[in-house]
């Protein structure tokens, strides 16, 4: 079993059901209710590679507030390494208010609040738990991602980055070399002024952002179109599942990437990791929540097995 050391952010999640976002000035009455429910790009990855078999070692800071003692204990029932889950004193919990429309499309916020507290010294003694990979995202200062994988490049530790959220501001360049970035259509475009709607588009913002980044492959995340990859001499673009039913978005881009990166470090294979990862993001959109929604190992080999067999 691969070792995972995620170095990223931890938030409850506002969940807010709307028939829709109210436009400018104006005011809506809606009876779909709201729930606090354990998110965080970080923390709904490190979730994902718990429930989909791997062995995740989770480095985050939480507030000393009840959200943070909830997502502590949830943490530990499902079955996350949580030694290196430290707590700010002052700093609250991170918070994300999600908007979600009746279609399925959600709208993010994201209140850091303790997440903006890790620093260096967390970072260095996480790497003590001798992980196999790291993976990081960029809700989490960027200058401590960065620290974090230049501590696992000066390892050989091999290195994932789900790109989000993106800025254009993000010295990319920095990075040591990376086994995979990935960054979805509006992230892609903040990073290369490219959106990706078609192949050509696609191969032209992954090409810009290997040139940027010292990536083995650029994935691009394409939402219900599928995932498109370059390693610099070949691209591919890999179909999404049609799920049976679009219920919730949120967390399916934090499900895809995980899902892959514990796919790829198995079998070394980006096309079928990409696979992977689409189907367990399929599975995680037909259920509401973020965390809650990620399938288990078991349910994503059922529902590739099912397919296999339609074809």
């Amino acid at each position: 079993m691969k070792k995972i050391l995620l170095i990223g952010s931890a938030n409850m999640d506002l969940s807010m059901n709307l028939f829709k976002v109210p436009e400018a000035g104006e005011t809506l009455l809606d009876d779909g209710g709201i729930a606090y429910t354990p998110g965080g790009k970080g923390a709904n990855s490190a979730v994902a590679f718990a429930k989909l078999g791997g062995e995740c070692v989770f480095c985050t800071k939480l507030g000393r507030d009840v959200h943070g003692q909830k997502l502590f204990n949830y943490y530990k029932e499902t079955g996350i390494n949580t030694s290196f889950i430290k707590v700010d004193p002052e700093a609250p919990t991170g918070l994300a208010v999600v908007m979600k429309e009746a279609d399925g499309n959600n709208r993010i916020v994201v209140y850091p609040g303790a997440n903006r507290t890790l620093n260096n010294d967390n970072i260095i003694e996480a790497f003590k738990s001798n992980p196999d990979a790291l993976y990081i995202g960029f809700e989490i200062p960027f200058n401590m991602a960065l620290a974090a994988a230049k501590v696992a490049s000066a390892k050989g530790v091999p290195i994932f980055v789900d790109a989000a959220p993106a800025s254009k501001d993000y010295p990319l360049e920095t990075l040591p070399p990376v086994e995979i970035f990935s960054p979805n259509e509006t992230e892609t475009f903040e990073y290369t002024g490219i959106m990706p709607k078609g192949t050509d588009s696609c191969l032209q913002a992954a090409y810009t952002l290997y040139n940027k980044v010292k990536a083995k492959y650029i994935v691009l995340k394409l939402g219900a179109r599928g995932s498109f990859f370059y390693d610099g001499k070949h691209f591919d673009l890999i179909p999404s599942f049609r799920p049976d039913d679009v219920v919730d978005t949120t967390a399916a881009g934090d499900t895809f990437t995980a899902a892959m990166t514990l796919e790829y470090l198995r079998s070394g294979d980006i096309r079928s990791a990409m696979t992977y990862g689409s189907a367990a993001a399929a599975i995680a959109v037909s259920r509401k929540g973020a965390g809650a929604s990620v399938p288990t190992a078991e349910e994503v080999l059922d529902f590739l097995n099912k397919r296999a067999r339609k074809q």
